[in-house]
C-alpha cells in the first residue's frame, strides 16, 4: 500500500517556506526538499502552491530573490529571510504553538 501524502494544513505553507529559509537561502526546489526532508517525508509542496507562495512572501518583504546558479549549473532563484521575515516567522511560530495546543486539549479533554 503506497503512503499517502497528506495535504497542508491551510496557512501553514508561508510558515514552512520561513522556517526553510531560517539558515540559509534556498532556490525553489531546495526549499520544497527542505521541507520534505524536515517533515521526514511526510510533506510534499508541489510547484504549483510553491512558487505563489514565494512571490507572496516576496511582496510582503519577508523574503528576498537574487539570481544565482544551482548545484545543476542552472539560473535559479534564491531565497532569503528578511529581517520583517525572521520576525513573521517567531510570530507565526507562536501562533501555531497556541493553536496547535489548544486542538490537543479539545482532543485529549474527555
Amino acid at each position: 500500500m503506497a503512503k499517502e501524502k497528506p495535504d497542508l494544513v491551510y496557512g501553514t505553507l508561508d510558515m514552512l517556506i520561513l522556517k526553510a529559509l531560517q539558515h540559509d537561502p534556498r532556490h525553489g526546489l531546495a526549499i520544497a526538499d527542505r521541507i520534505h526532508q524536515m517533515s521526514k517525508d511526510i510533506l510534499h509542496v508541489e510547484q504549483g502552491s510553491l512558487y505563489p507562495a514565494l512571490y507572496r512572501l516576496e511582496a510582503q518583504g519577508w523574503i528576498k530573490a537574487r539570481w544565482g546558479v544551482s548545484e545543476s549549473n542552472r539560473k535559479a532563484r534564491y531565497y532569503e529571510l528578511t529581517v520583517a521575515g525572521r520576525r513573521q516567522l517567531a510570530a507565526e511560530r507562536e501562533h501555531w504553538s497556541r493553536v496547535t495546543r489548544g486542538i490537543n486539549l479539545v482532543l485529549t479533554a474527555t
